[in-house]
């Protein structure tokens, strides 16, 4: 090759060099539409592989955050560059959009180039790729290309709403407090922060409080000064947001001190009790702290031992007659001695007197000069004086009867009854019976004997001659037994019943008027109850054939017995229930109203025999649980204790039934059956039952629960107060027990439709104190759910109610009830609203048939060897408790038929009578032997 030749081909590679510089920096600079550059990625490519120094970064593009509309800037720094171009997201960037400056540093004299590009709103949200929106730079120079890191792009949010709320709590000291929290989405992620009372939390001043843990507060064992309102708060570059505030309250339950001493015992002497106390105070509860469990007050029955008073024992042999003409004898203060506070005998323990008649000389000796004959005078004159004594007796004795033989004679010879001698062993003597009158066995006129339908409980009696009669004794009651032929009664008594009008005195007059021809003394009462009180009252004019008197729908009633009222005379009497505020019970001394307060009267009464009350109670009676009393009033209002219903009386008696108290009273007054509980197990009979109504919006309704006393008295209050708001009984009432021991009462709501009705929240479960409950006869427990269904198309409602006490018994309430519908009817089934007949008077008014009461009495008031006396009538009828009182009655067959008739008013036959007759007729049947025709005898009541 000639020089020429290579001489124009290195000028020829110069110039290609110098075009491939010239072509390269016109692609990167010529306008393309798509925006891209082919050409000049192929020629990056192949600069890249030229040998040298290469473009670095002084400052390359940082991830960002676009903050609402607010552009951002990326910015690139290099040197050596010629030129420096952003690609985002693998596309040029325009160079319209670059901004670019050129400026030599002072210290190294190096040119660097600095680029800068906005990145708008607009543009990231318009992408829509797999990855983040993201940049980098591009830098050349005469040797090659180099590209910066990438920079990611991100719009910045933070939504309002926590993805979890922190939940207040109730813990008990010491425990850990557990507070979660989630807060709301956003770019980027929120730190999370703790307030308590709006202060700022922090973890590192309390060793305590930890807030690391996946942005919940833990709080490892609470102290009182942890109480507070605790707030989420997240923040980023955004906003800040608060969640809701958690309340948080650090409890204290409440924790028994030591028990005190026991106390000594009640009574001096006999069966009483013994207390001791405890207080809720190691450590009393604290902010809504559970109260203590158990019985503050523990009692124990005590026998404390009477006192002994000492007795003296005999006295001893006299001691010989000593120089001084004395003798002496002793006792002791020992048979038995004096023990446990008894007295000390009374008298001298020492006895001392002359052994010689006082026949003794100064110095001590006899004096045996005294003569003979002296003596022997002395006696004769004690002879003679003694006899004529004797003589002076005899005449006046023979004077005495003379006088009295005298008298008798001006009265002949038949003045002696004979009827006197025969006494108890005559049968019984019917008086003549006057023309007209019904209630005699052998009257003229056919007996007009009412008697309305009868109710479970209580007894109604109705008037209108449409409603079903029934007799006095079932048509047919055969009972196989000779000893009721003994009765004298062998034909079976039929009566025709006949209803008439009965009608209630409107009101008591405090005066004295004629009824039927006869005296009849009317007094209102006064000072028998409280002034203030509502009271229930009803009354009747009662004679000699006596009745019953019954307050409806009360479970009270009062059986004045045939014979208690004077032949002659005729009584208005009355009797009432005392509502409102009692005054029997006592809190202090833990004793509860068990029914209603019963006043009957009028005060001046007079009775031959008692009458015998009916009063419903509510309480589970056990003598290991309950003390019951019956308790008078008296004048000035205060109330006195009369007897105990385990102890024997002998001025009333007392006969408890499972529902009921049976007494027999003969002093009219003011009475209350009060409980006091020995122990935690005594139960008090609650009746629950749920209502509902209507309220004023057509969306809403409500439901009602009430827990009272299960008394017929105690629910009649609460069926009057909701049909006078239109109430409607939605479940038939049930019985909750309730154990006098100190524990709540809960009602709540369950499995209500969520999607058809909503209630206010925090009102489904609802807690009633122990002693609301145990005093609930003061003010009645009630609560209220209030709901309200979503739509007025919704018609059916169904949910529980469930009512229970802590760790006790609990009922459950099943509504299911149509709220549209209006025609039901609103008084509950069980209620007579028509019932105004209160009052029987006369034979109507017995089951037992006057007759055979009263050959029954004449049978059983004297006792025999056959054993056929009143105390085996007593057993037979299962009454076996304080005999002592029927002892001292006049018929005491009698008062124990009265207490018969008290407790079956509400049966209808009078099997349990006859049952016990028979038993009688069979021991009587083995004792003495019997006759054929009298074991073929058929007896029919």
């Amino acid at each position: 090759m000639t020089e020429r030749n290579k001489t124009e081909m290195g000028s020829t590679r110069k110039r290609a060099r110098r075009f491939l510089e010239i072509i390269t920096v016109l692609a990167l600079c010529a306008p393309h539409a798509s925006g891209r550059g082919p050409v000049g990625d192929a020629l990056a490519d192949s600069l890249s592989s030229v040998g040298g120094t290469l473009p670095h970064f002084l400052q390359e593009p940082e991830d960002a955050y676009i903050i609402k509309n607010n552009p951002i800037k990326l910015r690139c720094r290099a040197t050596p560059a010629l030129q420096i171009f952003f690609k985002c997201n693998g596309e040029w960037v325009h160079q319209n959009q670059h901004s670019s400056q050129e400026y030599m540093d002072q210290n190294t004299g190096v040119k660097i180039r600095e680029v800068m590009i906005n990145v708008t709103r607009q543009q990231v949200e318009d992408f829509h790729g797999p990855e983040d929106y993201w940049c980098l730079c591009v830098a050349w120079s005469h040797l090659g290309t180099s590209k910066s890191r990438r920079a990611t792009v991100r719009i910045a949010y933070l939504r309002k709403n926590f993805e979890q709320d922190p939940q207040g709590k109730e813990v008990p000291i010491k425990g850990m407090i557990v507070l979660h929290c989630r807060p709301p989405e956003g770019v980027p992620m929120a730190k999370v922060e703790w307030l308590k009372n709006e202060e700022l939390v922090s973890a590192l001043e309390d060793d305590n409080i930890d807030t690391r843990a996946d942005h919940n507060l833990i709080i490892n064992e609470a102290r009182l000064s942890d109480s507070a309102n605790y707030t989420c708060l997240a923040t980023n570059i955004v906003a800040k947001r608060r969640s809701t505030t958690a309340t948080v309250v650090v409890f204290v339950n409440g924790g028994w001190s030591l028990w005190t001493e026991w106390s000594s015992c009640s009574v001096n002497c006999g069966r009483g009790v013994q207390k001791r106390s405890r207080t809720c105070t190691n450590p009393a509860p604290l902010n809504g702290g559970a109260f203590c469990e158990g019985m503050s007050v523990q009692k124990i029955a005590c026998n404390a031992v009477c006192p002994v008073d000492g007795v003296w024992e005999e006295w001893s042999e006299w001691t010989m007659c000593s120089a001084q003409c004395e003798r002496q004898r002793w006792r002791e203060c020992n048979d038995p001695p004096p023990r446990h506070r008894g007295k000390m005998c009374e008298g001298e323990g020492q006895s001392t007197e002359n052994c010689t008649g006082g026949l003794c000389t100064q110095n001590g000796k006899l004096m045996h000069d005294v003569k003979p004959q002296s003596m022997e005078n002395s006696m004769d004159v004690a002879l003679y004086s003694g006899l004529a004594a004797g003589v002076i007796a005899v005449v006046v004795l023979i004077v005495a009867i003379t006088l009295y033989r005298k008298s008798q004679s001006e009265y002949g010879v038949d003045v002696i009854d004979s009827s006197a001698l025969a006494g108890g062993f005559q049968s019984f003597n019917f008086k003549t019976t006057r023309q007209g009158n019904p209630l005699l066995l052998n009257s003229s006129m056919q007996p007009d004997i009412t008697v309305g339908q009868t109710y479970s409980s209580p007894i109604c009696f109705q008037d209108s001659i449409d409603k079903e009669l029934f007799d006095p004794l079932p048509d047919k009651v055969k009972v196989q037994s000779s000893f009721m032929v003994s009765l004298g009664v062998a034909d079976r008594a039929e009566y025709h019943v006949k209803a008439h009008p009965q009608t209630l005195p409107a009101n008591l007059h405090p005066n004295y008027s004629m009824v039927e021809g006869k005296k009849t003394a009317t007094m209102a009462p006064n000072g028998l109850h409280t002034p203030g009180k509502i009271q229930l009252k009803t009354s009747a004019v009662f004679g000699h054939l006596g009745g019953r008197l019954v307050i409806p729908n009360a479970g009270v009633s009062l059986l004045v017995p045939h014979g208690a009222i004077a032949d002659d005379t005729s009584w208005e009497m009355y009797m009432l229930i005392n509502q409102g505020e009692t005054s029997a019970q006592s809190e202090e001394r833990c004793e509860i109203l068990l029914g209603p307060e019963i006043t009957y009267g009028p005060p001046g009464l007079s009775l031959s025999c008692p009458v015998a009350m009916t009063i419903a109670h509510c309480a589970e009676v056990s003598a290991e649980n309950w003390n019951i009393k019956l308790k008078r009033q008296t004048k000035d209002n205060k109330w006195e204790e009369i007897m105990s219903v385990d102890d024997e009386s002998t001025s009333c008696y007392c006969l408890m039934d499972s529902h009921s108290c049976h007494l027999l009273l003969d002093q009219p007054g003011c009475y209350a059956l009060v409980g006091e509980p020995i122990t935690d197990a005594a139960i008090k009979r609650l009746r629950i039952a749920v209502f509902g109504s209507m309220e004023a919006s057509s969306l809403d309704y409500s439901l009602r629960v009430h827990c009272v006393d299960d008394t017929p008295h105690a629910f009649q209050g609460v069926v009057t107060a909701e049909t006078c708001r239109g109430g409607q009984l939605l479940e038939e009432p049930k019985t909750l027990f309730f154990k006098g021991n100190c524990l709540s009462l809960q009602v709540s709501i369950q499995d209500i439709p969520q999607f058809l009705w909503s209630i206010k929240p925090f009102t489904t479960c609802q807690e009633f104190s122990f002693t609301q409950v145990w005093y609930s006869n003061q003010q009645p427990v009630h609560c209220a759910f209030s709901l309200q269904r979503h739509s007025a198309a919704t018609n059916q409602l169904s949910c529980k109610i469930s009512v229970r006490q802590v760790k006790g018994h609990e009922q459950i309430l099943q509504v299911y009830t149509s709220v549209g519908e209006n025609e039901k009817d609103t008084v509950p089934f069980f209620m007579q609203a028509d019932c105004t007949v209160t009052s029987q008077t006369g034979a109507k008014a017995f089951k037992i048939p006057l007759s055979i009461r009263q050959r029954i009495c004449t049978t059983f008031d004297t006792a025999n060897a056959k054993g056929k006396d009143w105390q085996l009538l007593a057993q037979k009828l299962h009454i076996q408790r304080n005999l002592s009182y029927f002892t001292k009655q006049k018929s005491p067959s009698a008062v124990i038929l009265s207490l018969w008739e008290a407790r079956h008013q509400d049966s209808g036959d009078l099997d349990s009578l006859a049952s016990a007759l028979e038993e009688i007729g069979k021991i009587h049947c083995k004792s003495l032997p019997q006759s054929p025709d009298e074991n073929e005898t058929d007896f029919t009541f």
